[in-house]
C-alpha cells in the first residue's frame, strides 16, 4: 500500500514538472508575421475606450492590430512614438530619426491596454507599415 502511494506521488510530481516546463517555455508570438485582427484609426479606437472600456478591452486586448494616426512625438532612446497624443507605441527595432511630426503613420503591434488615468492607449512589439 505504501509503495502505491509513493508511485502515485512520483507520477504526480513528474506531471507537474512537465506541465510547468511546457507553460514556461511555450513558443513566443511573432507579431511581425501575425495577421492583424483589426485595422483602425487611433481616434476611433480611443472613442471606443471612452464609450465602454470593458467592451473595448474584450475586443482589442492582446490582439495584433494595425493603427493609423498622426505622429505626435518620437523617442529614439526608448524606441517609442506617440500617435495623436493618445497612443504610446514601443518598437522592436530602432525608430528612424528622420520621422516628421504630424506625418500620417501606420503601425502594427500588440495592443496591451488603456490607461484611463492619463487617457492613453498602449501597444508594444510594433513595426512600421508606412513610415
Amino acid at each position: 500500500m505504501k509503495n502505491k502511494i509513493i508511485i502515485i506521488l512520483f507520477i504526480l510530481l513528474i506531471v507537474g514538472v512537465v506541465g510547468i516546463y511546457l507553460y514556461t517555455y511555450k513558443e513566443h508570438r511573432d507579431i511581425t508575421n501575425e495577421k492583424e485582427s483589426y485595422s483602425i484609426a487611433v481616434t476611433d479606437i480611443f472613442l471606443e475606450f471612452q464609450a465602454n472600456e470593458i467592451s473595448a478591452n474584450r475586443k482589442y486586448l492582446d490582439k495584433t492590430i494595425e493603427v493609423t494616426g498622426n505622429l505626435s512625438s518620437v523617442d529614439v532612446a526608448t524606441k517609442s512614438i506617440l500617435l495623436n497624443d493618445k497612443l504610446f507605441a514601443t518598437f522592436k527595432e530602432e525608430v528612424p530619426k528622420k520621422l516628421q511630426l504630424n506625418a500620417k503613420i501606420k503601425i502594427k503591434g500588440r495592443f496591451i491596454g488603456y490607461d484611463a488615468l492619463v487617457e492613453e492607449l498602449k501597444m508594444d512589439q510594433c513595426i512600421f507599415l508606412t513610415p
